[in-house]
């Protein structure tokens, strides 16, 4: 495996179209031919906001069985796109892990929250946590405990055929508490709550006691803007590379005039990749900041993808 594509993206549960509302069949469609199209295809897809089942899920989109996920409709319909764009039907095997949900009367599921992990066929699985996902959820407010939203990492170990390891960490933390002085303080807000660092502590604790090694990815939606507390705890004090700052030659400041999210007339830089040390990251092609017309994903959430490529050095063999 001398190259590794991967991708996050948060596809606001396939529901850009009605602002959220309700996911559609056609932008489901839409993303899954975005991906199945790519040249090359991506490897290692993490998505964010992917939904379980639930009212918002299906009131425009019908299941086609009783038991049938957003993810099963997606995996689907990529199906179908890749083999109309000369790819096996079946290149990719997908995981889901649940965070959170919503009901009604304790029955009926309001929405539902998750994050889900594609990945090519050339990998096998050594462990992952779709059964379990770790919860990295900060709660301080006991009155409102059990309405927060659950935040969770997910963790897939895969193993390519050609005998490289990777960790892969996918996540999507919370946005700032309005409860917080720093919310109305701070003009910039994101990334600048303190129950958003809490949460970024979490989830490195969580990756540094189940990493394998010094190959190891930590994608998603940080909700957190570069330059923001957050955001330097986690590649200052954490020590991860920021890859798209690396491949790109961007600092803070110019990575935060690319935009990877909008809402009305803001642009923000919220989707990061993150990674160990040792992946030497080289390009990020094919990946196009929000609101541009020329990218595939144009107009289909409210982000868009970072897609980056890296070079995955050999797995270190023990001393005979």
């Amino acid at each position: 495996m001398p190259h590794l594509r991967v991708m996050t993206y948060n596809v606001r549960y396939f529901g850009h179209a009605t602002r959220g509302l309700a996911s559609t069949r056609a932008a489901v469609r839409r993303i899954a031919r975005a991906l199945a199209t790519l040249d090359p295809l991506v490897d290692i897809v993490c998505l964010q906001e992917v939904e379980t089942a639930s009212l918002r899920s299906t009131v425009a989109h019908p299941k086609s069985h009783a038991e049938e996920t957003q993810l099963e409709r997606l995996m689907a319909a990529l199906g179908d796109e890749l083999v109309a764009a000369g790819q096996p039907a079946d290149a990719y095997e997908a995981y889901y892990f649940p965070a959170h949900q919503y009901r009604l009367g304790g029955e009926v599921q309001i929405y539902t929250t998750g994050l889900a992990i594609l990945a090519r066929r050339e990998f096998v699985i050594d462990r992952h946590n779709a059964g379990e996902p770790h919860d990295i959820t900060h709660r301080r407010l006991h009155a409102v405990r059990r309405l927060k939203q659950t935040r969770i990492c997910a963790h897939v170990r895969f193993v390519h055929r050609s005998g490289h390891s990777i960790d892969v960490f996918n996540t999507h933390l919370s946005l700032p508490s309005a409860m917080t002085r720093a919310f109305w303080t701070q003009p910039r807000r994101l990334g600048w709550g303190p129950n958003q660092l809490e949460e970024a502590r979490n989830l490195m604790r969580f990756v540094e006691a189940e990493r394998g090694s010094d190959r190891y990815l930590v994608v998603g939606d940080f909700n957190a803007l570069p330059g923001s507390p957050v955001y330097r705890y986690l590649v200052e004090e954490a020590g991860l590379v920021d890859a798209f700052s690396h491949a790109t030659a961007r600092d803070e400041e110019a990575l935060r005039t690319f935009p990877t999210a909008g809402f009305m007339r803001l642009r923000m830089h919220l989707d990061h990749v993150l990674s160990g040390p040792r992946l030497e990251w080289l390009d990020f092609d094919g990946t196009h900041p929000f609101g541009g017309r020329d990218g595939a994903f144009h107009g289909l959430s409210d982000h868009v993808p970072l897609i980056g490529r890296c070079r995955v050095p050999a797995t270190r063999r023990p001393p005979a």
